[in-house]
Parts: C-alpha cells; structure tokens; sequence
C-alpha cells in the first residue's frame, strides 16, 4: 500500500553526498532544481489545473545566503536541493522570488501534490526541522556545521557526528468480534471530536509487537494478543516513521488514561463503515492522508485476518 509522503522518485546519492566539491560545484550548478522552504511551509504553483511543487529558477548557492542548503538527490541527472529561507518575514523577499510565490503548510500540500512531489515534501520538511533544531552538539553543546549535504551535522569542537533522526512510532486498530477500539487524544484531535487509531513512540529495546501492547495498555487498559504488520508511513511532523498494525483484544474492560486521552471507545463496525462515509452523526475518522484512515478501513472492510491460535 502507498501512503502520502511515500513515493519519493529522488536517488538520494549516497556516494555522490560523500564528495563535498561534488556538492559545491553542483549547488553552483544554474541547471539545479532548488525547493525554498519558509518555516517548514512548501512552495506550490498551479499546472494545468492541478498543484505542483514551484522549483526557483536559479543555483542554489545563490538562494542559500548562509542558511540550510540540503541535497536531496537527483532524478534523470539533475540535483535536487531545499533551501531553509526561513530567515526572511517575507518568503517572497528572498532572492529569485517575487510576489506570485505561495506557500503551504506541508498536510495541505501532499493532500493536493501527486505521490512522488508529497515524498519530496516529507524528507524536505523532515530534514530541514532537524537541521533548525540541532544546531548544537549534544555532547559537548558547542555549534555543529553541516556535512554530506545535510546527512550529517559535526561537531566543531569534539568532532561527533550527529545524524538526522527518525522516530518509530507504533500505530494500531484493536479488534474484538465485530468491535474496534478508537481513542482521541487530548488536544487536536478532542478539538476536532475525532477518532482514530491509538498510537505511540517505541520505547528502548523494544519491538513493535511490544510496543503495540504496551502503548494499547497504557491508554486503554486493554490487553492486546497477536499483532499483525499492516503498512508504514513517513510522517515528517516532525520527523516520525508511523508503523501501522491490526491487534486481537484478549479484554474488553476500558481503562482510559486520563491524563493522555480524552476518551477511548469501542466502536461497532457498522458506525466505522458510516464514519469513513462521513454520514455518522458523532463519530469522525482520520483523512485518507494519514495511515490511521487506511487501518481503519482495512478493518470495516474486513480485510485483516488473524491466524487461529495454536492449541
């Protein structure tokens, strides 16, 4: 199955990355194509009647004036490059721009990009969030400079590499008979009166089919049998891999944590079905642009099946 943010065409030229005049001359290269992202926002444009990623006409090096510069990779023999351009109130200040450039926030955009132009966006935003926030070591706390175009940050001082991260994030709808366990969260999804999946981070030496019934207990109460793998999904809010999955209940008696959810409920698969129609008058879903939409139909439509257990 293929989730938005998925998809992403680029050859992120590992051995290409590796050569630092290589980069250089090509953020030089005037036949580069370079994305300027403004507070982790996306430039878009209208191409014959549908969105597309805006490209600046122009090197990289030109556009970067000291801040983030970062090789995404290359497609057909053209480099790919983001620039963070943060810096300036207005994005449209920046050199090369003009008054005619948009910006988007990053959901909005993948909603409306085709798949490969979302994937861009999620290792853009992904890497230029870790780049603004680990500018110092975490060793030694003194600045680091940035190496491989954008792979690595090194310490200036103690030399220690630090490497943009990715959080596993475990994602998982429970299953009962012909029930399924939806929780919201508080906060954003409270204030929406949405549902979804229950998701938490992998802790330390531990594997996702733990993590999915540690994180179902601490948040429901319930206690979760086998685990089924289902899909993944880059999720660069900021920098999340969410690892989707199907669980068997061995209980039923919900034990929400207050302090982290708003509400857990068991939910019959007749209210799912109408849900995802968006025709229920109380229950609403997660979008198609995130994996718990995706999860969750793949239950109501009675797609996940469980080995029998043996005796």
């Amino acid at each position: 199955m293929h989730h938005v943010f998925t998809g992403n065409p680029l050859d992120r030229g590992d051995t290409e990355r590796r050569d630092e005049d290589w980069l250089r001359q090509t953020a030089l290269d005037v036949n580069s194509r370079v994305l300027p992202v403004w507070r982790l926002n996306i430039p878009l444009q209208d191409s014959k009647g549908s969105a597309s990623l805006r490209w600046a006409n122009m090197a990289p090096a030109e556009l970067s004036l000291g801040t983030n510069t970062l090789f995404l990779g290359t497609q057909d023999g053209i480099s790919h490059f983001a620039v963070d351009i943060s810096q300036y109130e207005d994005p449209r200040s920046a050199p090369g721009l003009d008054a005619s450039w948009k910006f988007e926030e990053a959901r909005i955009a993948a909603s409306i990009l085709s798949a490969s132009e979302a994937g861009v966006v999620a290792q853009a935003r992904a890497q230029i969030h870790w780049h603004t926030t680990h500018k110092y070591c975490g060793v030694c706390g003194n600045p680091t400079y940035q190496r491989r175009g954008g792979q690595i940050r090194t310490c200036q001082k103690c030399s220690h590499d630090h490497f943009p991260r990715t959080d596993p994030v475990v994602i998982a709808v429970i299953e009962h008979e012909d029930m399924c366990l939806l929780g919201q969260s508080r906060g954003r999804l409270s204030q929406m009166s949405m549902y979804s999946a229950l998701a938490g981070f992998v802790d330390q030496g531990e594997s996702i089919e733990e993590a999915v019934r540690r994180e179902v207990m601490e948040e429901s109460g319930i206690e979760v049998g086998q685990v089924l793998y289902h899909s993944s999904q880059p999720w660069p809010f900021p920098h999340s891999l969410m690892i989707g999955c199907h669980g068997a209940a061995l209980t039923t008696e919900i034990q929400k944590d207050d302090e982290e959810m708003a509400d857990v409920r068991w939910f019959t698969r007749e209210d799912v079905l109408s849900a995802l129609e968006c025709n229920h008058d109380h229950l609403n879903v997660p979008q198609p642009i995130a994996i718990a939409h995706h999860l969750i139909r793949s239950w109501a439509e009675g797609r996940i099946t469980f080995p029998e257990a043996k005796a």
